[in-house]
């Protein structure tokens, strides 16, 4: 399927896995500290002691921050914050936005995560929701004041046309449909499910609705573009630039970006980059959230690495998860896609700054919908202390960069042995289909018996509820129809053909933007019996939910989008 996507570098290591009774021992803080200090000493024996590579680095980019800045002030005409202001997309403005960015997280890292965030953690948040509980009803009127604040200053903004609200009637609507499939209703965590919800409309304020952190966003998206155009300008020269840039064919032209992808991705991995990025966020949704570490790291990690990835990051925990863990990082995986396949998104036309909110959204709602769907009633084995950073099989940075390229080969070879698949089996299906309706006076073009026709029909009160105007509804329909029964490849790649208005595109990318298909079903069952062999049982009995849930969670991102969706930003 098209959503094998996400399978790159987890082919090869799932057979190894496969082929082998290979088990993980959990490891020990001891083992793991004794394995980072022999890293440590190894990369840094050629320094003084009082020296670290680390402190080299950071002397290295202040002084060219430093070197840069002297330029730029002798150099701007006028001096100011608008020369400034101009600069910030791919000139002195940007260098600055990415160091402040760099020494963020250095303060994190070595400042707040140990010193300053247990000392809040101890004296004011904890503090804080005990009081809070101390009061009668303190949490609902916490929760009912935010929901009041939140419906009070929607309203008034679009006080003009009350009709833009329509998509939290059906935010509710995925809510309740949520709470009717729940296993455990008894047990809903609902101070989860409110946070998650809070993050979730905190998101889409500072990136749909705040116009500063739109235009930071689209900044930020331009760049991932500029960075994706490498790997067409690698392709070009590989296969063409008739190929590539004129025609612009789509396995030559979008596909061949995840070579770069692929490759700057493993190179991330080995210095322990990415697992640190996510290992923040992660704990950031548990902090607030009070989900476990296990599947808040996940579903940060399924966001931009894919179904398959995140829980390989977490393999030697899998066996120990409870049933609502594993549940979490299923569905998790469903309602997300991976960073890698942006660019085949882009080129069906998507925008950049859609797919990139999308995943982050879809982040704290999957942890908030999957423990509505099935709570947690067991007890909890791997805590924050119990985790820690899984090495990564490579002997080098350069062993791990060709590796990345040589995974994506697999992996765009099973996108395209999926898309023309699938394709195929839907043209297949239709014709059978038009055949029939034939036979009982369906001859017209308009009303020939299709798929999508059917789709249309059973999705149009979805659509309608997550915000689309009524005559474009059977088009987003069948959109969200191609995408939960095929893929969402498939569903991107008519995306352009139904000619919908600027608003009712964006709310269909929101909405077909995750991996929820059946084909996805069959990776994440095969992943799982790989990783840990233990779980095979309570995975597929709990798939099929996490399916539902993860088309469920990918309307709500739709929902929110949509109401918060300013016309000015839908052009842009």
């Amino acid at each position: 399927m098209a959503n094998n996507n996400n399978n790159s570098s987890t082919q090869s290591i799932i057979k190894e896995l496969s082929d082998s009774n290979h088990t993980i021992d959990l490891p020990s803080p001891q083992d793991n500290e004794e394995i980072n200090a022999s890293k440590s000493d190894a990369k840094t024996q050629w320094l003084p002691k009082w020296v670290s590579a680390k402190l080299v680095i950071f002397f290295i980019i202040t002084g060219y921050v430093i070197s840069a800045t002297v330029y730029f002030v002798r150099n701007a005409d006028p001096l100011g914050w608008e020369a400034f202001s101009k600069t910030t997309s791919d000139g002195y403005g940007l260098l600055v936005i990415l160091f402040i960015v760099y020494l963020y997280a250095l303060v994190y890292s070595y400042l707040l995560k140990p010193y300053a965030l247990p000392v809040i953690e101890k004296w004011a948040w904890q503090p804080g929701k005990e009081q809070l509980r101390r009061i009668k009803y303190g949490p609902m009127v916490f929760y009912v004041a935010i929901a009041a604040a939140t419906l009070g200053y929607l309203g008034f903004d679009m006080r003009d046309d009350l009709s833009r609200l329509r998509p939290l009637l059906g935010l509710l609507a995925f809510l309740i449909i949520g709470y009717g499939l729940s296993a455990k209703r008894a047990f809903v965590p609902w101070n989860t499910v409110a946070w998650g919800l809070i993050l979730q409309f905190s998101i889409g304020f500072l990136t749909i609705r705040w116009s500063v952190g739109r235009n930071a966003l689209e900044t930020f998206s331009d760049h991932v573009n500029t960075f994706l155009d490498y790997g067409v300008e690698a392709a070009a020269f590989t296969y063409g630039d008739y190929i590539v840039n004129e025609l612009k064919v789509f396995a030559f032209r979008a596909l061949s970006v995840i070579f770069f992808v692929n490759f700057l991705v493993n190179v991330l991995y080995y210095y322990g980059l990415m697992q640190k990025f996510v290992n923040m966020l992660g704990e950031f949704l548990q902090y607030f959230m009070g989900t476990t570490i296990c599947e808040s790291v996940n579903s940060v990690a399924v966001a931009f690495l894919g179904m398959s990835e995140g829980p390989m990051m977490l393999r030697p925990y899998l066996i120990h998860l409870t049933d609502s863990e594993l549940h979490s990082l299923m569905l998790a995986g469903f309602a997300s896609v991976s960073g890698s396949t942006f660019a085949a998104y882009i080129g069906y036309g998507a925008r950049a700054q859609d797919l990139v909110t999308a995943s982050i959204m879809s982040a704290p709602s999957a942890l908030c919908f999957s423990k509505l769907l099935y709570p947690e009633t067991q007890e909890v084995k791997i805590k924050k202390e119990d985790v820690h950073a899984v090495e990564v099989e490579y002997s080098s940075a350069i062993d791990a960069a060709s590796k990345g390229a040589t995974d994506a080969f697999h992996l765009i070879a099973a996108i395209i042995s999926g898309v023309t698949a699938t394709l195929a089996f839907v043209y297949f299906i239709n014709g059978v289909l038009s055949w029939f309706g034939t036979l009982v006076g369906f001859t017209d073009a308009s009303n020939m018996w299709t798929l999508e026709l059917i789709a249309g029909k059973l999705f149009i009160p979805v659509a309608w509820l997550m915000g689309v105007e009524w005559d474009e509804c059977e088009n987003v329909a069948q959109l969200i129809g191609i995408k939960t029964m095929v893929n969402e490849f498939v569903a991107f790649s008519k995306l352009q053909e139904k000619n919908l208005s600027p608003r009712a595109t964006v709310i269909a990318t929101y909405a077909i933007c995750g991996f929820s298909n059946p084909g996805s079903i069959g990776i994440i069952i095969s992943t799982m019996a790989a990783l840990a062999p233990e779980t095979k049982t309570t995975v597929t009995r709990l798939v099929f939910r996490a399916f539902v849930g993860g088309t469920l969670v990918c309307f709500m991102t739709a929902c929110i989008a949509g109401v918060l969706m300013p016309d000015s930003a839908l052009t842009t």
